[in-house]
């Protein structure tokens, strides 16, 4: 096992374990794999990520057959559809994390989406930081846990919105949880955390939530060359 698999699988557990402890997973909800060169490691199915062993882990080939370790989770389907689909735009993206937070699964039961030209999203530019570490998160319709077309529809949304100038950091799989995804389980999981936390604001605002202006938002893509 190369050091580099060894950091990935000690890495998950950290990730996993910081994540349960506050709150952002319950039970064996969630999931966190890495892309590796010749393959993938993912957590396994059922898995409480509080309490992840290095050398349980799934392992797979770079084709999604698995070789070693626990069953696998189900979601693996949608994981490396998620690296498939960011390959061509963002190929330094690592690591794929899912979780069932809860004021982001909250939003999706008010019934209350936010429509852009591209789709129904979770949230709309209410905060800089969103804005910078997020950006968008479109809104994926319910399909049961497991279900092969999920992996079909992110693929193609961040597909579609890469053609648009736009790259994904996550997608919201509604009644479900964010997927979201980045270079490292550490940077996935910073990303996860201020959707989460922003799900949580847009909570506590209410209805009568703004968001920032033009001129806000040309502010923040000049000095920090972040694009909504």
């Amino acid at each position: 096992m190369s050091p580099i698999e060894v950091q990935a699988r000690d890495e998950i557990c950290r990730v996993g374990k910081s994540l349960f402890d506050r709150g952002y997973v319950h039970a064996t909800a969630g999931n966190i794999s890495v892309r590796l060169d010749d393959g993938y490691l993912i957590t396994p199915t059922d898995a409480c990520l509080g309490q992840l062993e290095p050398a349980r882990l799934a392992r797979l080939d770079a084709a999604g057959a698995q070789t070693a370790g626990d069953r696998a989770s189900k979601t693996i389907a949608l994981h490396t559809q998620i690296y498939r689909a960011t390959a061509a735009f963002d190929p330094a993206v690592r690591c794929v994390i899912h979780t069932h937070s809860s004021h982001c699964v909250a939003l999706t039961l008010s019934g209350a989406p936010v429509s852009t030209a591209l789709g129904a999203e979770l949230l709309g530019p209410i905060t800089p930081y969103f804005v910078m570490k997020v950006g968008h998160v479109p809104l994926v319709p319910y399909h049961r846990p497991g279900d092969p077309a999920v992996a079909t529809l992110v693929g193609q949304t961040i597909m579609r919105y890469a053609q648009q100038g736009v790259l994904l950091r996550a997608v919201m799989l509604t009644r479900l949880g964010p997927n979201v995804w980045h270079q490292s389980p550490a940077a996935a999981m910073a990303t996860l955390e201020e959707l989460e936390e922003t799900a949580r604001l847009r909570t506590l605002a209410g209805p009568t939530v703004t968001d920032l202006t033009a001129a806000d938002l040309s502010a923040l893509a000049q000095q920090f060359g972040c694009v909504w």
